[in-house]
Parts: structure tokens; sequence; C-alpha cells
């Protein structure tokens, strides 16, 4: 047992200590937010790549509570020191796998980095020894760095606009006040450009796809999807037309050049899938998106807003064939209609000429997002108490009796 009293530090977007229980109660109420499904009597096997966080998180639960995976989740996450608590992912896939077992499906979680040759190497070698060919593979990753695991490389990414400088309104929170500031980036180099596509594209997940084939580990009607994101016109100067950006075209020609070599001949089929706006640990990096995505909130209320749970439910559904697969002229499975709604954006445009003065009218949307952002976390989670300490050393699920 190690109990200690803990509080959030940091700064900013970023927390350094996360709430175990508070992290383990969003996953439980994710969970229950998800409609269940009686099981068919299949049982799809999943390996998902970023299985502890955002979307992945989201896929995760909603494929065992609806369709009854079993498979692999793939994470990176850091365990407890004498400084800090855990990562929050850690705990959050201590519940997760909690949930799994008590729901009867046989999902197991490996914590490693998934860029490494070593992760294929154990993840394929468990897969073919308990689990046997993959319908699904799931590609969830959102990095800082990777290593090519070929040349020993080691790129960081990096969050610039490409061609000319970028200026525009952010949100910034000082305590629990929310007021609008200013966010300046110079434009990237071409080395910081590459570097971020060798990071966030789709070279990775070629090689997974790759590895997975080469093991003759894809079964009859092998799906692959890799998670994208296009955003509207008032971000894509910092996302869409950026570093960022750049890196999810390459993700979405690799799809492409997938379907066109190891999935060709009827071996399996690759698609990019375009979430929706969302509060998450990756997208609170990115410059404007946490004022952008209040200002959504705003506009849409909660009776508008799609989460991650409800997106994944969207994603299964079409992926099992419930219903038709929602493509755009590029072939990208598309969750976001919700959010790019034309009515929608002309009145988040509105906002945007004056976010300062949304701040003072009504900053119901700014004051979600710091909720939500802090609830990543594990903090300020409804119902729970932080006086007093807390059982922190939470056990990987591997390692549970």
């Amino acid at each position: 047992m190690t109990t200690r009293e803990i509080a959030p530090k940091g700064r900013g977007y970023l927390i350094l200590n996360s709430h175990p229980t508070g992290c383990a109660t969003t996953v439980e109420r994710m969970w229950e937010s998800i409609p269940a499904r009686k099981p068919d009597g299949t049982a799809p096997t999943v390996l998902l790549l970023g299985a502890s966080a955002g979307y992945g998180l989201a896929i995760l639960l909603a494929g065992l509570r609806r369709h009854g995976i079993r498979g692999i989740g793939v994470a990176y996450e850091a365990p407890e020191t004498e400084r800090r608590t855990a990562s929050a992912g850690w705990y959050r896939t201590a519940a997760a796998a909690g949930l799994a077992a008590a729901n009867g499906n046989d999902f197991e979680f490996v914590n490693a980095d998934a860029f490494s040759a070593d992760a294929k190497a154990e993840v394929l070698d468990r897969i073919a020894t308990k689990l046997g060919p993959v319908d699904y593979l799931i590609y969830s990753l959102a990095a800082p760095r990777r290593t090519d695991p070929e040349t020993g490389a080691v790129y960081h990414s990096v969050i610039k606009p490409l061609g000319q400088p970028y200026q525009a309104p952010s949100l910034e929170f000082e305590d629990t006040t929310a007021r609008v500031g200013t966010v300046s980036l110079a434009q990237a180099d071409e080395e910081e450009h590459l570097a971020t596509v060798k990071v966030m594209g789709g070279e990775d997940w070629e090689m997974w796809v790759e590895a997975l084939a080469g093991r003759g580990l894809l079964a009859d009607d092998f799906t692959t999807v890799a998670l994208t994101y296009v955003g509207s016109e008032l971000t894509a100067p910092v996302y869409r037309q950026g570093t960022i950006g750049a890196a999810k075209e390459h993700l979405e020609r690799t799809a492409a050049a997938l379907n066109d070599t190891v999935l060709a001949d009827g071996a399996g089929r690759a698609y990019t899938v375009v979430a929706g706006a969302a509060v998450t640990q990756a997208s609170t990096a990115i410059p404007s998106i946490a004022l952008y995505t209040s200002l959504l909130r705003n506009v849409l209320g909660p009776e508008g807003w799609r989460t991650t749970a409800d997106q994944a439910v969207d994603l299964w559904e079409q992926l099992s064939g419930a219903r038709p697969l929602e493509l755009d002229d590029k072939g990208r499975i598309r969750l976001d209609g919700w959010e790019l709604d034309e009515g929608a954006q002309e009145r988040v445009r509105k906002l945007w000429e004056d976010p300062a003065g949304v701040l003072t009218g009504d900053p119901s949307g700014p004051m979600w997002f710091y909720g939500q952002f802090r609830e990543l976390y594990g903090w300020d989670v409804p119902g729970i108490g932080y006086a007093g300490p807390v059982e922190t050393a939470v056990p990987w699920p591997d390692s549970q009796p």
C-alpha cells in the first residue's frame, strides 16, 4: 500500500500529478454512457494502438461493451515515482482492464513504445500465441517523438504553421479564471516539417500492418483504421495547413498505399477516420484549439455535443456493418458532421470575432473546457473526495493476480 496526499501540479495545459480514483471514475462513467448490447456470439480480435487516452480509449470501451471484442491494447505510460504519481493513462488502463474482466472480455494490455521493433515483436508474439488472426487494427497514437526502428534516428514533432507565421486568439486560465490571450508561432522549417511527418504520419501504421501480414496474422476481411482530424477553417492555419496537418495528409495517403500493396487483392482494407472535436491530452497541446472547442461547445450545448464515446459507438456501428460506411470523396470515414455543420460553424465564426466578449457574456463553454481538461488527469471529477491520502501504487493490469 502506498497512500499519500497528492495535489494537481503543473502549468498551462500540463498537469504532472494524476488522481487514481478520479481517473478510474472517468473511465467507469464513460463505460456507463455507452449503451450496452447483447453479445451475438462473435468476438472480433482487435489490436488497439493508443488504448489509454482520447479516442483510443473510447473505441476500446465501446468495442468491449457493445461488440465483445478480445485482443490487446498498447499504450506507453509512466509508472509512479517518488516525485510523481503514475500517469493518468496508467490509471485509466487499470480501470479499463477491470471493466473488461468484469464484462468477460479476453483483453490484455501492453505498456510499451509502439514505435519500437521490440514492442512489435512482443505484441505479435502474444497475438500469434494466444489470439490468432486480427480482425481490426485501430491506430490511435499521438506522441511528441519517435525513434526510427530501422535507423535509430530520433524525430520530434512540432506544432507550427507552414509557409507563414501564425497569430490568433487563445484561451488561457489563471487558476479557474478564463481569459483570451494571443498565440504567435513562427513558421516551421523544412526539417521540423519532415520530422513531424515522421512522428505523426503513416509510416509506423504501415509498419504494423506489414508486420501482421508478415506473420500471417491478418484475418479474412481484415480492417485497419487510423484516426485523423480536419476541423474548422478557423484552426486550419495551425492545424490542417500546418505541420500536424501535413502529417495527417501523409496518414491519409498511407491508407491508399496500404490498399494498393499489402492489403490488395482482398487481403483487407484501410481507412482513415475523421473524428470530431474533443478535449484530449493531445488536442490541448494545439494552440487555439482550446478556444475554438470552447466556442463550439457554447454553440452546440450539451445536447448537440458528440463525446468521444458517442463517436466511438458510431465508428463501431460502421466497421461492424450495422450501418453503411459514411465515406467522403477521399475515402475517409467521417464522424465529424455534427462539428462541421455549416450552421454551427457560422455561429462559431461570429463568436471568434470577439472571443473576449463571449467570455464576458457566456463563459459556459470555456469553463466546461476547463473542467474537461482537469478531468483528463482525474481532478475535479464530480463526486470524488480529494481531501486526505489516496492509494497511488496501482499495478499495471498484467501484474494483477
